[in-house]
């Protein structure tokens, strides 16, 4: 499973070269775009078409191959294979087959993307190609509404207004995101603002509707704890404390009032200290 450029040439690892370079065939997403990536480099192999919907089928000719004792080389149009592009069913047929798959790591927009992004959080979950459709899209996107982590999506140009028109209807103007567009490529550009604020800016801006487009949901922001305890619930606590353990009351206290245990603790305490207080 070898990675290739996702747009800069000379983002070829050496590896890359070397076994696209020595191997006996080349499996190919699209032949025509691999071609021109192998005449770049003056590399010249026997490719074949291996794609989404014939790649089970080629799984059993290609593990043939691999006993025959032939080096096979799987690349995707651009970036990892099996990284919402196809190698991933082939390298499980082969793996199920008893042959060994061996990744050469390289480009890759997601980490690519993720990398540059600036978000503080240390976990993200990649989410592949969002659902085409309004309704399901909206679905996907709820279900990371109070993420603690960031979501990397892939989006098509076309239908990346629509997909940001769903999110800003989903979290609101405010939550953050990120739009990562031709990465690598001469147009590069990274967006990094609100929700509302990048709408406007891709109905602005047709540019912003081109290319090859990563979408970063930022992880949503922390909730703040209540600061107010209602006055009820004080003085249930401040009853309790006076006939029984702390412990005890501010347990009581919790379970009846939804106030966090700990904090019922420390209130007591503090009207505890106050009283003696009083009383000296």
């Amino acid at each position: 499973m070898v990675a290739t450029p996702i747009g800069n040439l000379a983002d070829m690892t050496l590896r890359a070269f070397a076994a696209l370079s020595r191997c006996d065939l080349v499996l190919a997403e699209d032949t025509r775009v691999t071609g021109s990536l192998l005449a770049a480099y003056g590399i010249s192999k026997k490719l074949v078409s291996l794609r989404e919907h014939n790649e089970r089928e080629m799984a059993e000719r290609v593990i043939g191959w691999l006993q025959e004792g032939q080096c096979i080389v799987q690349v995707s149009d651009a970036g990892t294979p099996g990284i919402s592009d196809p190698g991933a069913r082939l390298a499980a047929a082969v793996w199920e087959a008893g042959l060994k798959v061996c990744p050469l790591p390289g480009p890759s927009a997601v980490v690519t993307a993720m990398s540059a992004a600036g978000l503080e959080t240390g976990q993200f979950q990649f989410a592949g190609f969002l659902p085409p459709k309004s309704g399901a899209r909206k679905k996907r996107l709820e279900s990371w509404l109070n993420a603690d982590y960031a979501v990397i999506c892939y989006e098509a140009p076309h239908r990346i207004l629509d997909c940001v028109t769903d999110a800003v209807a989903v979290y609101g103007s405010e939550r953050r995101l990120i739009l990562a567009r031709e990465l690598t490529k001469t147009f590069e550009t990274f967006i990094r603002t609100s929700a509302g604020e990048l709408l406007e800016i891709i109905k602005t801006d047709s540019n912003q509707q081109r290319g090859e487009c990563v979408l970063i949901i930022d992880a949503a922001p922390a909730k703040e704890e209540e600061d107010e305890v209602p006055a009820a619930t004080l003085q249930l606590l401040s009853q309790l404390i006076a006939s029984m353990p702390i412990k005890q009351a501010s347990g009581i206290v919790a379970e009846f009032s939804g106030v966090a245990r700990k904090k019922l603790y420390e209130l007591a305490l503090e009207m505890k200290k106050n009283a003696e207080s009083d009383e000296n």
